[in-house]
């Protein structure tokens, strides 16, 4: 059988021309839909975000009671009871200075906290919730940071405690932090947190960061006291239900 005739150079030209052509219509296309669509959404619902601190109630950032089904170390149930909670404000004394440069960039709208204790009232944590002034763009460059440079884990960087007179955590201190969390969060302008230590007041001097107190087989204070797990699980669930909070609002702007 002889084979098929070529094809004519000029239409096989012709013929790649149209196929970019195409799908520069199609990108140029799905660009001004995000642009002028999904985009400006995506845009507005972050801009909405950054104000859910005045428009929900505290009892719904900061329930006064966090159950932790599995959290504590071995899988152990948690429970915790919210104790105090810190008027709003801006960040200014806030954080030790090197945190404070660190999350500098991204700005701060306010910042809210709440401090609990478990139900032995032997261990207390703190728990924050940054609104940055950040968008999108900064909030990721602030995670890259984050991840890129392990900031996560330098004992500089932990988040400072708010204790409350006649509380279970009156004592707890600066000196008093054992473990800690911190999350610059890329869905909403939040940089969430949570620091945790012995509501006897005893100070710790290795204090190790959730994501090391939590492993099998350590030895250390915070991570023999399930420290970690505290910290751990307390942002988590403060964590989810923002995110919870930041959705329904999503939808409702549909």
């Amino acid at each position: 059988m002889p084979p098929p005739p070529a094809r004519p150079p000029g239409r096989t030209a012709a013929a790649a021309v149209c196929l970019v052509l195409g799908l520069g219509l199609l990108g140029g296309a799905a660009a001004g839909t995000w642009l002028t669509g999904d985009g400006e959404r995506a845009a507005g619902g972050y801009a909405r975000a950054r104000s859910l601190w005045h428009e929900t109630p505290v009892d719904t950032l900061f329930p006064r009671t966090l159950k932790g089904d599995g959290a504590g170390p071995g899988g152990a149930d948690r429970r915790w009871t919210r104790v105090a909670v810190a008027p709003d404000g801006d960040c200014a004394g806030a954080f030790d200075p090197t945190l404070a440069e660190a999350l500098a960039p991204a700005g701060c709208a306010r910042l809210l906290r709440a401090t609990y204790v478990d139900e032995t009232s032997s261990s207390v944590t703190t728990v924050g919730l940054l609104f940055t002034e950040a968008d999108a763009k900064g909030m990721r460059a602030l995670r890259k940071r984050f991840d890129r440079e392990d900031l996560r884990r330098r004992t500089d960087l932990m988040p400072r405690p708010y204790p409350a007179r006649g509380t279970a955590a009156a004592r707890f201190g600066d000196a008093q932090r054992a473990s800690w969390t911190i999350r610059p969060l890329t869905d909403v302008p939040v940089v969430v947190y949570a620091v945790s230590g012995f509501a006897d007041g005893r100070t710790v001097g290795d204090p190790q960061p959730a994501e090391e107190a939590v492993a099998p087989g350590r030895t250390d204070a915070p991570a023999q006291a399930g420290l970690g797990h505290e910290a751990r699980g307390i942002a988590d669930r403060v964590e989810r239900g923002l995110r919870r909070i930041a959705a329904r609002g999503t939808a409702q702007d549909r």
